[in-house]
């Protein structure tokens, strides 16, 4: 093979890696500021012009902050632990394009780092990985409350990655493909979120679930576990686990643009005009970027305004709600697609998202009597 490929592919990575280092850092600044106005505050604003300095002083005092060993842990597992919980958050983005194609010096580059015909498989089996460095860390800590917040986190992925699974099948059912660019590229008339919102609606919730985020950050809540798996973490140890938290927030994002929200793709509605990405290359991140940037913002939205949900009911959400309305939207899906090519009939097509959209009023529905009859101690 041509050194160069190889060439391409180093640096591809490296600044694949160094954007989302970068991004976490910013990330946590993003969050904050973001924060403080919903909750009319200032937020962090010392540090530089409007703060922007402040992730640069946390990596400092994180980089000089002792670290703290206990005596009595498992202690290769637990230096490992935050490694195992990092690599995933970034080796997951390396089937997700991030733009088309340009020529530099006669050479075409793509804005991708490996474009595989399975890319959704990739995503959904390095998703799984993640797990086990929050598990590990749990367990090899030896501390018993260390040790509930592990169990907590892969009891939560196990039951929450059934519908994210199905959320998978989706988009590859709508795209007809399980390669990420070709998906991108049969949404340049329509996004699937547009054709099926409550199936967005679900990835985006279930995502919350697999990142640890609020109202389902259940492993590592400070009032009951003593900030959970890892209690025992100080310094930059501590520091990996909160990278791996908002770099897998970014790549998160990023998935489900690609999936169902056109991905580094314009509007619909930009094809052909000046704005398009077949005619500048560079619009394509760019795009990307604004698309990353508003749904991290519901996340972090979210975060501010939902209190965090009780063990039991979290995971009865997961089971008795989220896996039979993804089944059944992934059914409406198939079935929708199906009619539509066997009787050439669009009308069958759009009878997706109407049908997606009742199902989803039903779960909600069936949510709202469940909470009623238990707030009046009928259950």
């Amino acid at each position: 093979m041509d050194w160069t490929i190889w060439l391409e592919w180093v640096l591809k990575g490296l600044i694949l890696c160094l954007v989302l280092l970068t991004g976490f850092a910013y990330l946590t600044w993003y969050e904050r500021r973001a924060l403080a106005r919903i909750q009319i505050r200032v937020g962090p604003n010392r540090a530089g012009p409007q703060g922007l300095l402040q992730p640069i002083a946390d990596a400092v005092k994180l980089i000089f902050k002792e670290e703290l060993t206990p005596a009595k842990v498992y202690k290769t597992i637990f230096i490992l632990a935050p490694v195992l919980t990092v690599v995933p958050s970034l080796i997951i983005a390396a089937v997700i394009p991030l733009g088309s194609k340009f020529m530099f010096f006669g050479r075409e580059i793509t804005l991708y780092i490996a474009d595989l015909n399975v890319g959704v498989l990739y995503l959904a089996s390095i998703a799984s990985i993640a797990v086990y460095g929050i598990v590990l860390a749990g367990w090899s800590s030896n501390n018993k409350y260390a040790m509930l917040g592990g169990i907590r986190s892969s009891a939560q992925m196990i039951s929450y990655e059934l519908s994210l699974g199905l959320c998978f099948v989706i988009a590859i059912l709508l795209g007809n493909s399980m390669n990420l660019n070709e998906i991108v590229d049969a949404q340049k008339d329509m996004w699937f979120a547009v054709i099926q919102p409550a199936g967005a609606l679900v990835f985006l919730i279930v995502t919350l679930a697999e990142v640890n985020r609020a109202p389902f950050d259940m492993p590592e809540a400070e009032q009951e576990l003593t900030a959970g798996y890892h209690a025992e973490y100080s310094g930059m140890k501590f520091a990996l686990f909160f990278m791996a938290e908002y770099q897998k927030m970014i790549v998160i994002c990023m998935i489900a643009a690609t999936l169902f929200f056109g991905g580094y793709r314009e509007f619909w509605f930009l094809q052909g005009t000046i704005f398009s990405v077949d005619r500048f290359w560079f619009l394509g991140p760019v795009y990307l970027l604004l698309k990353v940037v508003v749904l991290l913002f519901f996340m972090i939205w979210i975060r501010a305004t939902w209190p965090r949900i009780r063990y039991d009911r979290l995971m009865a959400f997961g089971w008795k709600v989220l896996l039979p309305l993804s089944l059944v939207l992934a059914f409406i899906t198939a079935t929708g697609i199906l009619l539509a090519q066997e009787l050439n009939n669009r009308l069958f097509f759009w009878g997706i998202p109407v049908l997606s959209i009742i199902c989803a009023l039903v779960a909600v529905v069936f949510i709202y009597r469940n909470l009623r009859r238990k707030s009046h101690g009928r259950v």
